[in-house]
C-alpha cells in the first residue's frame, strides 16, 4: 500500500511538472503570436499565487543552496530600512484587524498574505507613476522602482528600501518557506507601509 501511495505521488508530481512545462510553452507561443500584447506584473503575480498551491510538491522536492525562506528578521530589517526612508507610517491609534484584505489570510496562509501585501504596494507605486504621467504598462516592479527614482518621485533611500522589501515578498509569492512570525509582521507592519505610500501619493 505504501508503494501504491508513493507511485501515486510520483505520478502526480510528474503531471504537475508537465503542466508547468506546457504552461510555459503556451505563454511563449502567445508572446510569439502577439508580441505587442502587454501583461502587467500584477497579473503575473496573481497567476503565480493561483499556481502556488498546485506546485507545492515541486517546491518541496527542490533543494536550494542555503535554503529558500522568508525570515521574520529579514522582513523586520526591510521595515526598519523603510522607516529610515520615511515610508513607514506611525501605528494607527485604533487598528482594525482587517483594515486590508491580505490581513485576513495572515494566520492561515502567510505566503498569501505577503503576496497580497506585494500587490497592494505595487498598486500604490503604479498610482504614483501615473500621477506623474509616467508610462507603466508592461513594466516590472523593479523597473517601476528605478523609473520612480529617476523621476525623483522616490529618493534613493526609499527605492532601496522598497527593492529589499518587495524582493522578500516576491520570494513568498514564488513559494519560499515563510517563517510563522511573518503573519504578525504582515498584520502589524504591512498596513503602516501602505499608509506611508498613501501619504506619499496624497502629496
Amino acid at each position: 500500500m505504501a508503494e501504491d501511495q508513493k507511485a501515486v505521488g510520483t505520478d502526480t508530481l510528474k503531471r504537475l511538472r508537465q503542466f508547468v512545462t506546457l504552461g510555459a510553452l503556451a505563454l511563449a507561443l502567445v508572446h510569439l503570436v502577439w508580441p505587442t500584447l502587454a501583461i502587467d506584473s500584477i497579473t503575473l503575480v496573481l497567476v503565480a499565487i493561483a499556481l502556488v498551491p498546485w506546485l507545492a510538491p515541486i517546491f518541496k522536492s527542490l533543494q536550494f543552496p542555503g535554503g529558500w525562506r522568508v525570515e521574520f528578521q529579514d522582513l523586520q530589517k526591510a521595515a526598519e530600512k523603510a522607516d529610515a526612508a520615511g515610508l513607514l507610517a506611525p501605528p494607527a491609534v485604533a487598528t482594525t484587524p482587517t483594515e486590508f484584505s491580505f490581513q485576513r489570510a495572515a494566520e492561515q496562509d502567510p505566503n498569501l498574505a505577503l503576496a497580497g501585501l506585494r500587490i497592494e504596494i505595487e498598486k500604490r507605486l503604479v498610482a504614483l507613476a501615473e500621477k506623474k504621467g509616467i508610462e507603466v504598462r508592461g513594466r516590472g516592479l523593479g523597473q517601476l522602482l528605478r523609473i520612480l527614482s529617476q523621476y525623483h518621485v522616490l529618493d534613493e533611500q526609499a527605492r532601496s528600501a522598497l527593492v529589499d522589501l518587495t524582493g522578500l515578498l516576491n520570494a513568498a509569492v514564488h513559494g519560499a518557506a515563510v517563517d510563522p512570525e511573518t503573519a504578525m509582521w504582515a498584520t502589524n507592519i504591512g498596513p503602516r507601509i501602505l499608509r506611508g505610500l498613501d501619504k506619499l501619493l496624497a502629496q
